[in-house]
């Protein structure tokens, strides 16, 4: 045998290590059936399905923002609490955009990094950084009430990107845009995703969405929350407009179409039951 050789490397971990990971209520309700989820650092994966099915709960546990009731969840094989020692940070988008509304951007975006101790002259320079990433260097000094909803969701992710996470989890972010804006806001995150080879865990109830932004996407059914069919999207990046008219798009969404119409009738049935 050859010494020299070195030994095989390791796999890489996974980003997210979920193993039988359940929730129930005090008052008894069962919000998560035991799940099984792994997610590969550098994937961008969606959590679909109809309203009450887990997936908020879901993304909340995987944040720390909730706690299992029972089984493993591991980032990069550690707790969620010790994500920070194994150098990787994670950031929360939330459905809103929840800024403080007498600060301008600028003081929206550095909140994280104020409440880090984070020294300002450093601060000031990864908030400048990130509203260049998000296109609003020009507005640093706006407040909230002079910008449209998409700006301000941009505010929300610009403050989000300033702690320069590994991972990104957002919790349907633009749902409540109007179209035009919504589809700038998904090509202008899969640019973010790619350039800063970000992990990102993404909530939404758009199918369209789903398709156009993710490399898999996981369905979900409700009473009680679980995991029920997952889905690639086998599609390379970047994708355009175009893609969103191609018949490799109408076949992916037909596909989650038919899969949600499943869940959605296996949430149906299981209220009546």
């Amino acid at each position: 045998m050859n010494s020299s050789l070195s030994p095989a490397a390791a796999p890489p971990l996974a980003a997210i290590d979920i193993h039988q990971v359940q929730k129930t209520y005090p008052n008894g309700t069962v919000a998560l059936q035991p799940v099984d989820l792994t997610v590969r650092e550098g994937e961008f994966v969606t959590l679909l399905g109809p309203s009450g099915c887990g997936k908020s709960t879901l993304l909340k546990m995987i944040a720390g923002l909730l706690e299992p009731t029972s089984g493993s969840l591991k980032l990069w094989g550690r707790g969620v609490d010790q994500l920070e020692a194994g150098g990787h940070k994670l950031s929360f988008v939330f459905q809103a955009p929840t800024l403080m509304p007498w600060a301008n951007v600028q003081t929206n975006v550095r909140l994280p990094l104020d409440l880090a101790g984070v020294p300002r002259a450093e601060a000031d320079a990864r908030v400048a950084d990130a509203l260049a990433l998000v296109g609003l260097s020009k507005f640093a000094k706006a407040l909230p009430r002079a910008l449209s909803g998409g700006m301000q969701m941009r505010v929300s992710i610009a403050r989000g990107l300033v702690v320069e996470p590994t991972l990104l989890l957002m919790d349907e972010p633009f749902g409540a845009l109007d179209e035009i804006t919504r589809h700038k806001l998904d090509a202008d995150l899969l640019e973010l995703w790619q350039k800063k080879k970000l992990t990102v865990v993404f909530v939404t109830h758009s199918i369209h969405e789903s398709v156009f932004l993710s490399n898999r996407v996981v369905m979900m059914a409700a009473r009680p929350g679980r995991i029920v069919e997952e889905f690639p999207i086998d599609e390379p990046y970047p994708r355009s407009p175009d893609f969103m008219v191609s018949t490799q798009f109408s076949r992916h969404a037909r596909q989650l179409q038919d899969s949600l119409l499943r869940a959605s009738r296996d949430t149906t049935e299981d209220s009546h039951a």
